[in-house]
C-alpha cells in the first residue's frame, strides 16, 4: 500500500503578483481536479499547508497563495524553474452538474474568489445556465485579485465588484457584499443555485440574508474550509462531531453546513 503522506515534487512554472501579500503560482500538473478541491504544499524543513486549486487546464494548476506565515514566507521565496512538494488533491468539490439548467449566483468575498473561480470561468458564455450572476468583495481596492478577469466579467455584465472601503482613486462600488445581494435577479428561487466563498463571518450573514430572501436552503453550496490539517481524516483537526471537512468537504450544500458551526 502507497504511503498517503508521500509528495510528489512538483516544478513551479510561474509566479504572478496579485497584491502586495498574494502570488499566483502556476505549478506543473498532470493529475484529475475538481474546482473546490485542496491540495496540501509543502517545503521539506519548513512545514505543510492546504491551499485551494484556483484554477487548472492540461498540464498545469493555478493557486493563489497569500503570505502569512512560516511556511508562506519560503514560498514566496521561491521563483519559476524552483521546486515544492505537494500532496492530493483532496476533498468534494463544485460538481458542475449541480447547476446546469440553473441561474447561477456566485458571492465570493477576499481570497474566497480562488476555489469558485474556475466555476465562473467553466460557466461563463456558455448556454448551460440560465444566466450567471457574480458578486465580488475585497476589502480595498489593493486587495483585489485577478484583476484582468474580473474587469472582464464586470464589462460584460456578468460580475460586480464592491469593496468595503475605497480611497480617493477609487470609482467603483463601496460597501459590504450583502448590499449587493438586492441587485440579482430573484426572479425565480426555486431555479436558481448560490455559491458562497469567503470569509466564515461574510459567509455567515450571506447565507442569512439569502434565507431571508426564501432561498430555499438546498438551493445553497458553500466551501466550509477548517483546519484541514492531514487531508486524509486521520488527523482529526477538522472533525466537527462526526464529520471530517477534509473528506466531506470542503464543498457542502447548506443544510450540512449549517450544523458544521462550532
Amino acid at each position: 500500500m502507497k504511503n498517503p503522506y508521500l509528495m510528489d515534487k512538483i516544478e513551479i512554472l510561474e509566479v504572478v503578483p496579485e497584491t502586495a501579500i498574494d502570488r499566483t503560482y502556476t505549478l506543473a500538473w498532470d493529475k484529475p481536479l475538481k474546482p473546490g478541491q485542496f491540495l496540501q504544499l509543502s517545503i521539506p524543513g519548513v512545514g505543510e499547508a492546504p491551499i485551494s486549486v484556483s484554477d487548472f487546464e492540461d498540464g498545469k494548476l493555478f493557486m493563489t497563495i497569500r503570505r502569512v506565515g512560516r511556511l508562506t514566507d519560503a514560498l514566496f521565496a521561491l521563483k519559476a524553474g524552483d521546486h515544492l512538494f505537494a500532496r492530493g488533491p483532496y476533498g468534494n468539490g463544485f460538481e458542475y452538474g449541480d447547476y446546469v439548467g440553473s441561474a447561477l449566483k456566485v458571492i465570493a468575498g477576499g481570497t474566497g474568489l480562488a476555489p469558485v473561480k474556475k466555476v465562473i470561468k467553466h460557466f461563463w458564455r456558455s448556454d448551460r445556465l440560465t444566466g450567471l450572476e457574480v458578486l465580488l468583495g475585497f476589502k480595498t481596492p489593493e486587495d483585489i485579485l485577478y484583476e484582468r478577469e474580473i474587469q472582464a466579467w464586470v464589462d460584460s455584465g456578468i460580475a460586480t465588484l464592491t469593496v468595503d472601503t475605497g480611497d480617493a482613486q477609487w470609482r467603483g462600488n463601496t460597501g459590504l457584499i450583502t448590499r449587493y445581494i438586492a441587485t440579482l435577479n430573484l426572479d425565480n428561487l426555486e431555479g436558481s443555485r448560490f455559491i458562497v466563498v469567503g470569509p466564515p463571518i461574510m459567509i455567515k450573514f450571506v447565507t442569512l440574508e439569502l434565507l431571508k430572501l426564501k432561498v430555499p436552503e438546498g438551493n445553497i453550496w458553500v466551501s466550509f474550509e477548517r483546519k484541514m490539517s492531514c487531508g486524509i481524516g486521520k488527523c482529526g483537526h477538522c472533525k466537527i462531531d462526526e464529520t471530517y471537512v477534509c473528506l466531506e468537504g470542503p464543498v457542502f450544500r447548506y443544510p450540512k453546513a449549517k450544523r458544521l458551526l462550532d
